[in-house]
């Protein structure tokens, strides 16, 4: 009983812990993307624009919800919150060193989770019977099934090479060299694919403004709106913590690895500022003509050194 109240209030520490990083996520992004564009960003809400993310959620969720008479309302109005669910869910395989659920299959779990997230997209396009939404999420879908078939396949040589499903041995095996240095292209893929995993610039085709008017999220307003864009955040706070467990090692309990954190999710706003949105059909091209063979023949070679090794020591 002890374990599972531990348990429950570590997790429930957790969960703030995120939502009020993805908060100040939202701000950065704000300021990055001011200055980028030679401007202020939010700066009249107390100091600096700090409180500002805070007024934005009480306005989202203090607005009158409104729902189309058309749409599938049950499936309408429980996508966004199993949206949310999803994204906070996947930040049980962060590797704690507390009593928690930080567990031998993380990465297996990892995946498990990613995938569902793309029925969530689905069902939020499909039931606001609307037909922008509904383009809106086959983009999405088709985009993020490509994506995380390469992205699959990056971890699953990693795992190979370590020989773990943990995340805990990322730390382990990259004590005196990080893993970036001796695989820098699938580095580069990764954080590629990752961007187009969590719909972000120049992949945001779900969201193509100047062609889908919103994407998947049209019809959503107030509370829905503000649970998709929780958990698209959230998806890109952990991503970068993913990214910088796999590549660039350290200790969770160090504070450079959350600096490395904050440096990759720069990055993704970076990204934002600097690029104009891909065409579609080469989004499709890069994912299965590039990626895919270059991923595959890295694990190919991840696998012919473990069993060349295997060999070598029999």
């Amino acid at each position: 009983m002890y374990d599972l109240i531990n348990s429950f209030v570590f997790m429930l520490l957790l969960i703030i812990c995120v939502l009020v990083g993805v908060a100040f996520l939202t701000l950065l992004e704000r300021k990055v993307l001011g200055y980028i564009q030679i401007r202020k960003g939010p700066n009249k809400v107390g100091f600096m624009g700090i409180p500002q993310p805070f007024c934005d959620a009480i306005k989202l969720f203090s607005k009158e919800q409104i729902y189309p008479l058309v749409s599938n309302y049950i499936m309408y109005y429980c996508s966004p919150i199993f949206s949310l669910f999803l994204s906070l869910l996947l930040w049980v395989v962060f590797p704690y060193f507390l009593i928690m659920f930080s567990f031998n299959l993380g990465m297996l779990f990892f995946l498990c989770c990613t995938s569902l997230g793309v029925y969530m997209v689905m069902i939020a396009g499909w039931s606001s019977n609307s037909n922008y939404a509904l383009l809106g999420g086959l983009r999405a879908i088709a985009q993020t099934i490509s994506y995380e078939v390469s992205l699959a396949l990056i971890l699953i040589s990693f795992l190979i090479l370590i020989e773990s499903y943990s995340l805990m041995d990322f730390f382990k095996y990259q004590k005196y060299l990080w893993l970036m240095f001796i695989s820098l292209p699938l580095f580069f893929i990764l954080f590629v694919s990752m961007l187009a995993e969590t719909n972000r610039t120049p992949f945001d085709f779900a969201e193509g403004e100047s062609e889908l008017v919103s994407g998947f999220n049209v019809e959503y307003s107030s509370g829905g709106f503000a649970l998709i864009f929780l958990s698209e955040y959230s998806s890109i706070l952990f991503m970068s913590m993913l990214f910088s467990v796999i590549f660039l090692g350290g200790n969770v309990m160090s504070f450079i690895f959350f600096l490395k954190m904050v440096f990759i999710s720069f990055v993704f706003i970076w990204v934002r500022g600097t690029l104009p949105r891909y065409r579609y059909d080469k989004l499709m091209y890069l994912s299965w003509k590039s990626f895919l063979p270059l991923s595959l023949n890295y694990l190919f070679m991840y696998i012919g050194m473990k069993l060349f090794l295997f060999s070598f020591l029999i």
